[in-house]
């Protein structure tokens, strides 16, 4: 029964649901802005807002809050259109760039199942990742789509895997025909978790040739170097090498091996264009926990304290 459900695994990640539209060569975020947003209703920021008069609150709005942090949208983010157009217009307005994450696969987290949740339905998503592209429109973004997508193939049947593969290319899609002047960038796990071929065949399978590249080390701690170490590996088992960004947000100290709230990790290099990739940036927000485990095991995922903010600042 292993072998068979282990075969019909592999059938599923080798089989391409949709055929992908070309990616969009005219759009161009950056040309329209300049830098990244920086917003002042971070997950950082509102509790430094919230505790004025904590001691640690200066640090956290100087170290973290000042500096860009994607925003996260989940199921609970309310109407999606509203929101992620809100927020979008709100860069557009400084002329600066928004990062965004798109965080709503039905059955997320699989593996780790820290931080399961997402859409109810594959109609659902499919509806409400629509929304999200949609409501971005013309205006310059930066997105990273569906952290953990892939790394969480291991603990899913091949039924599952071969629904989700459809849902990733309906959303690259999406972004590829409603988001005219977003970069849009699968995650693609980090550089402990799945081998560079093997992400190379999923990335592939789900989309990636519609969009303008691949996220990598997305909420985890591997160093610069070995992120880009891994993510030229896989370009080179894509055969056509695309664009890259790095999540450098707890990624100072590197990686001790362990994935939730380890300790002794540090902030990583601030975020800005190039350094290896096409993007250094702070995706994970910084400060939130990774579920109920390491050194926060009475904090839930996403949850922000600020302890694990200053830890991450001392590297301690």
């Amino acid at each position: 029964m292993m072998k068979r459900a282990l075969t019909l695994a592999l059938a599923a990640l080798l089989t391409v649901t949709a055929a992908p539209a070309p990616a969009s060569a005219a759009a161009d975020p950056l040309g329209s802005t300049n830098g990244f947003l920086v917003d002042p209703d971070s997950v950082p920021n509102t509790w430094v807002k919230a505790n004025p008069s904590d001691s640690r609150a200066a640090t956290i709005k100087a170290q973290i809050g000042n500096y860009p942090i994607a925003k996260w949208f989940t199921n609970s983010s309310g109407s999606i259109g509203t929101t992620v157009g809100a927020y979008v217009g709100r860069g557009a307005n400084a002329a600066k760039l928004p990062i965004l994450v798109a965080y709503n696969l039905p059955g997320r987290d699989a593996c780790g199942g820290q931080s399961s949740g997402g859409a109810g339905s594959d109609a659902a998503y499919r509806t409400w990742i629509a929304a999200f592209a949609d409501s971005i429109g013309t205006r310059p973004a930066i997105v990273i789509i569906e952290p953990d997508a892939f790394g969480d193939y291991s603990c899913m049947t091949a039924a599952q895997i071969t629904a989700r593969n459809a849902l990733l290319n309906f959303a690259a899609n999406q972004f590829a025909t409603r988001s005219t002047n977003t970069w849009a960038y699968l995650d693609a796990g980090n550089a402990g978790w799945v081998a560079p071929a093997t992400m190379a065949t999923y990335l592939r399978n789900a989309g990636v040739a519609t969009l303008r590249g691949f996220a990598v080390n997305v909420s985890n701690y591997y160093t610069t170097t070995s992120s880009i170490t891994y993510a030229n590996n896989v370009n080179a088992a894509l055969g056509t090498a695309k664009p890259f960004v790095i999540d450098t947000s707890r990624n100072g100290n590197g990686s001790n091996g362990v994935w939730c709230n380890p300790a002794g990790r540090k902030l990583g290099t601030h975020p800005q264009l190039g350094g290896g990739a096409e993007m250094l940036l702070w995706i994970k927000t910084v400060g939130t926990s990774d579920g109920l485990c390491g050194t926060a095991p009475t904090t839930p995922a996403g949850t922000f304290t600020p302890d694990l903010a200053m830890h991450l600042i001392s590297g301690t």
